[in-house]
């Protein structure tokens, strides 16, 4: 005991007189006079010169040795020291007092491969090393096999110079966001970004990777993805830069430099991304694309595209310059900003042409180039505390890419008051025709064109086109139930209607057409109508012998029937009607109004009867799986029938019936939806003619248009349940493969979920003709999850006229760990072209790194 503790008191004095030896001070006397008396009364001034060391240096290890002689420290085993803010973690570290250098290493095996790193952690921040050198007078260090982790990823060099505490220099440094390899489940990176120089620069909250030439690489096969250089933030906040380019070739527009831009925050709440497209045969595009976001507020984007595509070579046949261009915007509020005011705003104006130049082979997959006709919206909304009413003004812009034309409507106002009751009682339900009459009411004012070119907007040719008017509408309406059993209603209508624009007609002899004037004036019309309806609700029940499969069929039927009227406002004494003769001089009746913005006044008296019959068929069947024993089996979810009789029309009383049904079927998996309508009214054929006149004979009917529809979405759970692995299996794999199951003979288990949406339309219309036309297809929309990280994906449309495949789109995707790859091909049709691409999971570079690479019709690479 005495013999421990004499030796522990001596290697306790022998640090002490060691520390005390490096601790020594020096005094000098600053004197700026010889006469030293006369310096001292000058200024009184001591400079102390700065002690070698700033703080303790402490440390402890299993097995400790110091060398007073050569001023040497070893630390064996378990070995830490700790100086000021850094903390030195291995197995072996020995300390250079003289010289203030602090040499770790990490744990070796039997054959003097590091098996556990040293680790050095500063300012809360860890890093790992094979062994490093550190001098604590100087603060730099030199490391080999270093490895920290930064943002959501992982740097490993092979040799890390620190100049500073915010400057590093390393030599082949991999940057990777791997989780796995993060997180030290796999000691090898699925992917990792290698460069032979970097200087990584730290600070608060605005660390930076600065690289030379960086290359991808996959599972350790350098990919051609490599840039001269590259600026990696390692932080959160938005950060301005360069964006990388894009580089390919096509075959109809060249080689190209796609989306080289230039990232621009904006404040708080703004962000600006520049790019410019290029290609060498002469094709060019500039796209700003601006996004904002002020929290609880409002967010929203701003982008446009303006360019040219050139094809072919100029001075041949198939030479072609096509402008085009495109601009979107898009503004959401907030529901919790303004309950009483909104904006909303989805803008998406194109060139006629910009889909069938488009580079963007996204429009492709997402079918935006099929698409026949595009909207757009502007829209503010105000509502008032205190008042019944809501305003709102709308702006709309509607293109038809086959015809080339628009319609816009600028502006468009809304007025409308909030339904109210006329006699509503002070208290108590209301009851009986008068207490239930409601009236809703509003005015709306519009301009509005159609049919507007592209070369015409706005221009005067398109100002004289505008119509410029406003609609008044009154609707009052009331029910009460009678006899218990039926709902009676009344309503009536009144619109008003103010344009500035009407139209004449006459039959020109010499130029044997007919012209058309535009009247410029205010003019109005009015129109009335009222009706009258009865409805009600049967039920009949056909129940089955006790023990029957089928328990019971209930029908229920809903009847109504109505009673319409409204004037002929056709009659010379309204005025809304005009009369010219035609080339055979036959006296015809035209509207004044005639493709006005709200349309023309009804012609021909309205004095008829309604009907409507609409049935619902269910029935009861036994079933093990209910717990009541019994399920609903819907055999009609709606079965409508409609017509009706005009006793005031001079022929064709009766009206053309409509049929429609609604039903589904296998736990409303199946659902079949049809159509029809039947014309009660004989049409004959003459002979050599393929269009038939409507006679006045009754009773002969015939099938005028026919549509049915079939969607049948299946997944694999539609043919039993939901497995559970872990209750079937207990064996889990490990690292990449910690998603599976193993059974006891080793083989992988895992659910593989899959949809198959199959939908058929078949469409009939016959219109007094002959033979009629006929649109029949089968589509297919289908996904396949062949592993938990390998997917299938796919869609179809077979046309039985044409027959022929419409658009189809055949893609799988790959999850690697920490990014994804995924292939997509059109096979065929307008628009053929594949697509390759891969992105990286990580924030941080899901928008740096990433891989494309397209067939003739576009290649490109980015990263």
């Amino acid at each position: 005991m005495f013999k421990n503790i004499f030796k522990n008191t001596l290697q306790i004095l022998i640090i002490l007189i060691f520390n005390n030896f490096l601790a020594q001070n020096k005094q000098e006397v600053v004197t700026k006079n010889s006469d030293k008396s006369t310096a001292v009364a000058k200024n009184d001034t001591v400079k102390v010169e700065k002690e070698q060391l700033e703080d303790i240096v402490r440390s402890k290890a299993d097995r400790q040795r110091n060398d007073v002689q050569k001023k040497m420290t070893y630390l064996n085993t378990n070995a830490e020291v700790t100086y000021q803010d850094m903390k030195i973690e291995a197995d072996y570290i020995q300390i250079d007092w003289d010289k203030g250098m602090i040499y770790a290493r990490g744990k070796v095996d039997s054959t003097g491969k590091i098996k556990e790193p040293a680790t050095a952690t500063q300012g809360g921040k860890k890093y790992e090393y094979r062994h490093f050198n550190y001098n604590y007078k100087t603060k730099q260090a030199i490391a080999y096999d270093a490895r920290t982790e930064e943002s959501e990823g992982v740097i490993v060099a092979e040799k890390t110079k620190k100049v500073s505490d915010s400057v590093f220099f390393l030599k082949r440094g991999k940057y990777t966001t791997d989780e796995y390899f993060l997180k030290k489940k796999d000691t090898i990176a699925d992917y990792y970004l290698l460069a032979p120089d970097i200087k990584m620069v730290k600070s608060k909250g605005n660390s930076k990777l600065i690289t030379g030439p960086i290359q991808m690489y996959i599972e350790q096969v350098p990919t051609p993805l490599i840039l001269p250089f590259a600026i990696l933030p390692m932080t959160e906040k938005r950060m301005a830069g360069l964006l990388i380019p894009s580089f390919g070739e096509r075959q109809d527009v060249g080689f190209f430099l796609n989306s080289l831009g230039w990232y621009q925050p904006i404040g708080e709440h703004f962000d600006l991304k520049a790019y410019v497209d290029y290609y060498t045969k002469g094709s060019w595009n500039i796209r700003p694309e601006v996004t904002y976001r002020k929290k609880y507020r409002y967010n929203g984007s701003f982008r446009a595209e303006m360019g040219n595509t050139i094809r072919g070579i100029k001075g041949l046949d198939n030479y072609s310059k096509t402008g085009v261009y495109n601009i979107a915007w898009s503004h959401t509020q907030d529901s919790k900003a303004n309950p009483f005011f909104t904006f909303s705003a989805s803008v998406n104006i194109t060139s006629s042409k910009f889909y069938n130049n488009t580079v963007n082979n996204n429009n492709i997959f997402n079918q935006n180039v099929l698409n026949a006709q595009q909207n757009s919206t502007i829209s503010v909304t105000k509502r008032f505390l205190n008042l019944p009413i809501t305003i709102t003004g709308t702006g709309s812009y509607s293109q038809n890419f086959s015809t080339g034309l628009t319609d816009i409507r600028l502006p468009q106002m809304n007025v409308a008051i909030n339904q109210f009751y006329l006699f509503k009682p002070k208290t108590g339900v209301r009851t009986g025709l008068i207490e239930n009459i409601n009236v809703n009411t509003g005015l709306q004012f519009s301009n509005y064109v159609s049919g507007v070119k592209s070369s015409d907007l706005f221009t005067q040719t398109m100002w004289d086109k505008m119509q410029t008017g406003a609609k008044n509408n009154i609707g009052l309406s009331t029910n009460t139930t009678i006899a218990k059993y039926f709902t009676f209603s009344l309503s009536g209508n009144i619109d008003n209607v103010l344009t500035t624009k009407t139209v004449s007609k006459y039959y020109n002899p010499v130029s044997s057409e007919l012209v058309t004037t535009q009247n410029k004036g205010l003019s109005g019309y009015s129109t009335y109508s009222a009706s009258a309806s009865l409805q009600t609700v049967l039920y009949g029940m056909l129940k089955f012998r006790k023990g029957s499969k089928i328990q019971a069929i209930r029908h229920m039927v809903t009847p109504s029937i109505s009673f319409n009227y409204s004037p002929d406002f056709g009659k010379s004494s309204f005025g809304y009607y005009k009369n010219y003769y035609n080339e055979r001089g036959v006296l015809t009746s035209y509207s004044i109004f005639e493709n006005g913005m709200y349309g023309s006044p009804s012609q021909g008296l309205q004095q008829s009867i309604g009907f409507n019959i609409s049935n619902n068929l269910e029935m009861k069947v036994k079933s093990k799986s209910d717990s009541t024993g019994v399920k609903k089996v819907k055999l009609f979810e709606s079965f409508n029938i409609s017509g009706g009789y005009n006793f005031a029309a001079e022929k064709y009383k009766w009206s053309v019936f409509s049929v429609s049904t609604q039903t589904s079927f296998f736990q409303n998996k199946l659902n079949v939806n049809s159509s029809m309508t039947i014309d009660p009214y004989q049409i004959v054929f003459a002979p050599g003619e393929t269009t038939g006149t409507r006679t006045e004979n009754f009773g002969h009917f015939s099938v005028q248009s026919f549509t049915m529809g079939f969607s049948f979405p299946l997944t694999n759970e539609t043919f039993g349940k939901k497995e559970d692995l872990s209750k079937k299996y207990n064996t889990k794999g490990e690292i990449r493969n910690d998603v599976y199951y193993f059974d006891d003979d080793n083989y992988a288990r895992f659910s593989q979920p899959w949809t198959l949406n199959l939908n058929a339309n078949y469409g009939y219309s016959r219109n007094a003709t002959k033979f009629g036309t006929k649109v029949a297809s089968i589509g297919i929309d289908s996904t396949l999850k062949l592993t938990p990280y390998w997917s299938l994906s796919g869609n179809t449309n077979y046309d039985f006229v044409s027959k022929k495949l419409a658009y189809t789109r055949l893609g799988f995707a790959r999850d690697q760990r920490s990014f994804t790859f995924s292939f997509n091909w059109v096979p065929f049709g307008q628009y053929k072209v594949y697509d390759f691409f891969i992105s990286i999971k990580a924030n941080i570079l899901k928008d740096a790194v990433k891989y494309k690479e397209r067939s003739f019709t576009t290649t490109t690479s980015e990263f």
